[in-house]
């Protein structure tokens, strides 16, 4: 069983999230906190919200397990065990046994007396105080089992603000109260039950502790200085408090002015199609992620008449610790740009068209609609080509992503980047949830999916195999994992060179876990041989006749 602590996520990716997972034949435990939300159970009654959520600041999601209503929030440790049980018509309540076993192991862990936590006869959940006259409920348990698996599961309140509790009757309980750790005196905190819930998770599964333990790191961290080791690596403040956070020591990273091993040298090739290619671009007004993020295949793919396309503009909303792409106040979509990347890719003859983008935050869809009109004019110009969009997370809104995907683009690819512990320090704006359920979604509309990690800035070997066993079992099946090259002084230190045999074992075990196509070299980037890995996906890049299409005027 894979147990992964999450951080806080949103109701709603995290219930595709598990409906996703629950589609394998993988066993996970997901431990995360919810923003302010209230679910109704399938059989809920209405009547027991008692406010109106979005006037107390929370949504209201209907959902497919048992019980009635219920409140998640920030302060709450939600598990969402999603599991295979084994058949019989008895397995749905041993389950939901097994899961308030799991809480009342794990109080006890927290010092909780075994004699006040426990079960209520003829209600679900986990009380302190059961066996007296004044029961108080700490943990609500709902779980759904489908075709031998599970989905949801339990709720338990550390130090959860309880006047939420005040706008519904919680699971229809009118006349017995729900509580908390604090609350009660106990001054647990919610790092400490994960571990304890993580310590008793073998409950669930036979007895056995889980072995594949990934945590996303988040929160304050301990000042640091710019430069905390005399001698090390100086990074940004702020990027130094992240790493510290997670594990890193800021100052003992590679210097930048290191030499790199021969393997990632890379000598400037300007012959070929390098020259008339960078010219073509700039008349049409294209950018290329190629030259915006430095990437060192430039000189290989553009002397075979390949790019990959950047739209959006040429500046990110984000400011993400690995890469070079300009920050700052975007400038306004430029309607015309979806045309010209489609005459640039009808002019360059090419089979497998990738388009990615900046980060727009400071947009209500985040660039979608761009990239569908971008999809859709390739499609036009150039019907023989298939076509891979490289796309941001859109902040989690499941409706800007589908207005990608009803464009019918070949591969939605999206990066991870990074190990669960890395996320916060190395893309402090996005999320490791947050990337799979966008990968889960887009899977789950039966579109080749793709993802990327990138290796060398702190991550341990089992973490990065833990990721990609994470990105295969929300059904990616393409994957890149490249040698992280620091762009600046302003970036993430290189905190090691992995060496070629390395990441050839990466890409052996990728291949072990079902992905079509892993390119694991020091030297790969997320579209690098992308026509290759689209074949291997069983997609027929056709290349079309290379034609002269007028470009702007000059």
């Amino acid at each position: 069983m894979r147990v992964r602590w999450l951080g806080r996520v949103p109701y709603r990716e995290a219930w595709d999230l598990q409906r996703a997972l629950a589609g394998t034949g993988d066993d996970y435990l997901l431990l995360m906190e919810h923003p302010h939300v209230y679910t109704l159970g399938a059989h809920a009654d209405p009547g027991h919200v008692l406010a109106t959520p979005s006037e107390v600041g929370a949504d209201l999601v209907q959902v497919d397990r048992g019980g009635d209503v219920t409140y998640h929030g920030p302060g709450q440790l939600v598990g969402y065990p999603v599991m295979t049980v084994p058949p019989g018509p008895h397995q749905g309540p041993a389950h939901v046994h097994r899961v308030e076993q799991l809480v009342i192991d794990a109080l006890v862990r927290l010092g909780l007396d075994p004699a006040s936590v426990g079960r209520l006869d003829g209600f679900p959940g986990v009380w302190l105080g059961a066996d007296g006259d004044r029961p108080r409920k700490i943990a609500a348990v709902g779980v759904r089992t489908s075709r031998g698996r599970t989905t949801h599961g339990f709720a338990c309140n550390v130090d959860t603000d309880l006047a939420m509790f005040g706008h519904i009757v919680p699971c229809g309980i009118a006349d017995r109260p729900v509580t908390s750790l604090r609350e009660e005196g106990i001054s647990a905190s919610m790092d400490d039950l994960v571990d304890a819930v993580i310590d008793a998770s073998g409950v669930l599964g036979g007895g056995a502790v889980p072995g594949d333990v990934q945590r996303v790191v988040s929160g304050a961290a301990a000042p640091v200085a710019a430069d905390p080791v005399p001698g090390g690596t100086p990074v940004p403040v702020a990027l130094g408090r992240r790493l510290s956070r997670a594990g890193v020591d800021p100052g003992a990273g590679l210097a930048i002015s290191q030499r790199k091993p021969p393997w990632l040298r890379v000598p400037a090739r300007t012959t070929g199609e390098f020259l008339p290619l960078r010219r073509d671009l700039q008349q049409r007004s294209l950018v290329t992620v190629c030259e915006e993020a430095g990437c060192p295949n430039i000189f290989e793919c553009w002397a075979e008449g390949t790019a990959t396309f950047m739209i959006n503009g040429d500046r990110c909303t984000r400011s993400c610790a690995f890469c070079q792409v300009d920050t700052g106040r975007p400038r306004p979509l430029d309607p015309g740009e979806p045309g010209r990347v489609a005459d640039a890719v009808a002019a360059m003859g090419i089979a497998h068209a990738v388009v990615t983008c900046v980060a727009r935050d400071d947009l209500a869809d985040g660039g979608a609609a761009a990239f569908a009109a971008t999809v859709e004019a390739v499609r036009r110009t150039a019907p023989g080509v298939t076509v891979e969009v490289l796309v941001s997370d859109f902040r989690g809104d499941a409706g800007a992503l589908a207005r990608v995907l009803d464009a019918g683009p070949d591969v939605l690819n999206h990066n991870i980047e990074t190990v669960a512990r890395l996320q916060r320090a190395v893309r402090p704006s996005a999320g490791y949830a947050r990337s799979l359920t966008v990968l889960a979604r887009a899977s789950g509309t039966g579109t080749v999916t793709k993802s990327g990690i990138i290796v060398g800035m702190g991550e341990e070997p089992d973490e990065v195999l833990a990721t990609m066993a994470d990105l295969r079992s929300v059904g990616v099946s393409l994957l890149t994992v490249g040698q992280y090259l620091r762009p600046g002084p302003a970036n993430l230190p290189v905190a090691r060179w992995w060496h070629p045999d390395e990441l050839d074992e990466l890409a052996r075990a990728g291949r072990a876990m079902g992905f079509a196509h892993v390119q694991a070299t020091p030297l790969t980037r997320s579209s690098h041989h992308a026509g290759e890995a689209a074949a291997a996906a069983g997609l027929s890049p056709g290349r079309v006749v290379r034609r002269a299409v007028a470009g702007p005027p000059r």
